[in-house]
């Protein structure tokens, strides 16, 4: 199975087990799309890009449409990556992949988290999870290299 399909695995080591986890990254007129998450998830009440989890057989692609439509209601087109890391947590490691991703009609917030356009500068303001302090320095600097 490609590393595109691998949704979650653990080492036989009893080791953490590593999630594979897709995050859209869509920029319209300067802005980008931005969701809280809910109260009660993990790291709740922090900004983040939209996306999820990707499930057993998926492909990055395939989750983040899935994820877009289910989160907010629209269609996408999913680009290249910027970026993806790595950031251990005590039970797991998340394997986060930062796409660029084009939607296709208004978004709206499904799930009742709050959603908002922020331009590069807001980003500064905003509180996001650890793992997304590299892809917010490298947004605000208005670079798009790809770093692993």
């Amino acid at each position: 199975m490609s590393a595109d399909r691998l949704a979650d695995s653990r080492p036989d080591d009893g080791a953490p087990r590593v999630i594979v986890v897709l995050a859209a990254v869509i920029e319209r007129d300067g802005r980008f799309l931005l969701t809280r998450r809910l109260a009660g998830t993990h790291l709740s009440g922090l900004w983040e890009f939209p996306g999820g989890k990707c499930e057993a057989g998926e492909t990055h692609e395939e989750c983040l449409r899935r994820e877009l439509t289910e989160e907010l209601g629209v269609r996408s087109t999913v680009g290249a990556e910027l970026m993806t890391v790595e950031h251990p947590y005590p039970d797991r490691i998340v394997r986060l992949h930062f796409r660029r991703c084009e939607i296709h009609g208004d978004p709206a917030p499904l799930l009742g988290q709050e959603m908002k356009w922020a331009t590069r500068s807001d980003l500064a303001t905003l509180e996001f999870p650890p793992a997304d302090v590299d892809l917010i320095a490298l947004l605000r600097a208005g670079t798009e290299a790809k770093t692993t």
